[in-house]
């Protein structure tokens, strides 16, 4: 093995399981969308249209691409090492932004870094565990706040440059930022230790993640210095968002009254993502959105689709998760939510299968997580890798170095490479075809959510609709090992979806879907007397499109 480690209605919808309930609202239209696809990317306000319509790439700057060698022995000692899982590898900025032409080509619209502060020198140097910030979360802050950004992977100049050249592409910045925490022996430790709390286990808040020096969110003083060195990089480089790391392990009260408001008055446009690693419910994640964060990671969802998908758990577990998040979190806010297969906190999703689980099997099940990825209400993210099928066990193995195979279609085709999926060129393409078909289509990025089938005991399909205005969208998931025999799937008799779109996919120019992705699922579908009827090969999703027909003569 390659990888380390509703008489109709109740009838009809209690066969699959389905309550059916009152449409959501969509939003309502905006000057946004004029906004969102002009390659102009200055703004007065945040614009959640704007932020709806993105693709957001996560690159850990290091493990990327070496575009400039001479910086890779600059900064801390002995920590270069491209051997050594967790040391740096020489990956930076010049690399990143080098490979900019790859990631436009792919499709994507924002590139979120892991955090460019300068690190701390080695970690436990002389030991086994010998380790360096290439992750950017040990930073080594001081008592002024000064902007300093780590030279082993540029300079200020480069996150300048980096940022034109995205900009110049009509793409976006995300810049990582940590106030949870300073570096192991940063020089603020030194300089402020009335600044951090003592060490202690249990508390999230109160207590160091991982041993990392700890601050004191509760001191006025404390909470000024973070916001203000918030602000400084804020100010220093035209981003367009922030991803603010472990923001559970920070007071509410710190975000509500003093980060967010300071943010917001120094850009009011920034998107304000919140990383809070909570999985169990959307409730969990509610209470960050109340205190000012635009987003927060649809953590809860990714479990789910680990469950549903790479272990083929129920397709149930995943319509009780969305219906989960619309009803605790509404549709505005959903539409916000960062969904992830994965990122460099957890396994890889190839990975969760196990092992003995054969490639060709692995890759169905990571295409039915593409597809949900990029359908499911919510802004979808990928992990630099994804693109191309690599595999990653828990850190640091997830963090693999971007193969150099990675490049180029001709490298990537037809190649069985040890890190990754037989011919990563087929996930390329099919991560492409899905960025392309959610960015063609409004309702797949700011439609209304319908559930339309669940699985209730007999085939595990799962299906829901999408819809915003005459954009109209139908996605099936058959997510079992065999064919899911012919199903009936209702959209007259379903209230869940608006009367006029009902009405609209009842008439007979508007009873056509075709599938838009090229799947193995049936080429087109058509809605007769009320019912989406169809058969799906295991372990296949679709994603149907209404077609406007030409009105039947008289």
């Amino acid at each position: 093995m390659k990888r380390v480690s509703l008489i109709v209605l109740t009838l009809a919808l209690a066969a699959c399981g389905q309550t059916p309930q009152p449409p959501a609202a969509e939003p309502a239209e905006s000057v946004a969308e004029s906004v969102a696809e002009s390659p102009g990317l200055s703004a007065q306000a945040f614009n959640p249209l704007l932020w709806q319509q993105q693709v957001i790439y996560l690159a850990i700057p290091d493990r990327f691409h070496n575009g400039n060698p001479n910086n890779d022995k600059l900064g801390a000692n002995f920590c270069l090492d491209a051997q050594w899982p967790l040391k740096f590898h020489g990956g930076d900025l010049a690399g990143l932004r080098q490979k900019l032409p790859y990631l436009k080509d792919l499709g994507v619209t924002t590139v979120w870094t892991t955090p460019l502060y300068r690190q701390v020198p080695e970690f436990k140097a002389n030991t086994p565990e010998a380790s360096c910030g290439y992750h950017g979360y040990w930073a080594d802050f001081d008592q002024n706040g000064a902007v300093e950004v780590e030279p082993k992977l540029g300079t200020a100049a480069d996150v300048d440059a980096l940022i034109q050249d995205l900009h110049a592409r009509g793409m976006r910045y995300m810049m990582d930022m940590v106030v949870n925490h300073a570096g192991y022996n940063a020089r603020i430790v030194t300089q402020k230790p009335e600044w951090f709390h003592a060490n202690c286990m249990g508390d999230d808040v109160n207590c160091p993640l991982a041993e990392l020096p700890d601050f004191k969110h509760e001191s006025n003083e404390v909470a000024n210095y973070l916001t203000h060195l918030s602000r400084n990089w804020a100010k220093a480089f035209d981003i367009d968002a922030i991803r603010m790391d472990t923001v559970k392990q920070v007071p509410l009260d710190y975000w509500k009254n003093s980060w967010v408001p300071g943010m917001r008055a120094e850009k009011p446009d920034l998107f304000l993502l919140g990383e809070a690693f909570l999985q169990d419910s959307a409730a969990q994640l509610k209470p960050y959105l109340d205190a000012g964060f635009d987003s927060t990671f649809a953590m809860p969802l990714q479990r789910t689709m680990v469950e549903v998908f790479a272990k083929e758990g129920s397709t149930n577990l995943l319509a009780d998760r969305l219906q989960d998040t619309l009803s605790t979190l509404g549709l505005q806010r959903a539409l916000l939510q960062v969904n992830l297969l994965d990122n460099h906190d957890v396994p890889r999703f190839l990975n969760e299968p196990g092992l003995g689980v054969p490639e060709e099997e692995i890759r169905r099940r990571y295409q039915l997580g593409l597809g949900a990825l990029f359908t499911l209400p919510g802004v979808p993210q990928l992990f630099y890798g994804n693109e191309v099928g690599l595999y990653g066990g828990k850190d640091p193995d997830n963090r693999r170095d971007m193969p150099k195979w990675a490049w180029t279609e001709a490298e990537r085709t037809g190649i069985n490479p040890e890190e990754a999926l037989p011919d990563p060129q087929a996930t390329f393409g099919l991560t492409k075809k899905l960025i392309e078909v959610r960015k063609k289509t409004p309702a797949l990025y700011r439609g209304y959510y319908a559930e339309m089938w669940r699985a209730n005991g007999g085939a595990n399909v799962f299906a829901f609709y999408r819809g915003s205005g005459t954009s109209r969208v139908i996605v099936v998931f058959n997510n079992g090992a065999v064919s899911s025999g012919d199903i009936a799937i209702p959209v007259s008799a379903n209230t869940g979806i608006t009367s006029s779109d009902r009405t609209a996919m009842s008439a007979f120019t508007g009873r056509t879907f075709k599938e838009v992705v090229g799947t193995a699922a049936p080429d087109q579908v058509q809605i007769t007397e009320g019912v989406f009827k169809i058969n799906l090969p295991p372990k296949t999703f679709g994603i149907y499109v209404q077609q406007q027909q030409a009105k039947k003569a008289p």
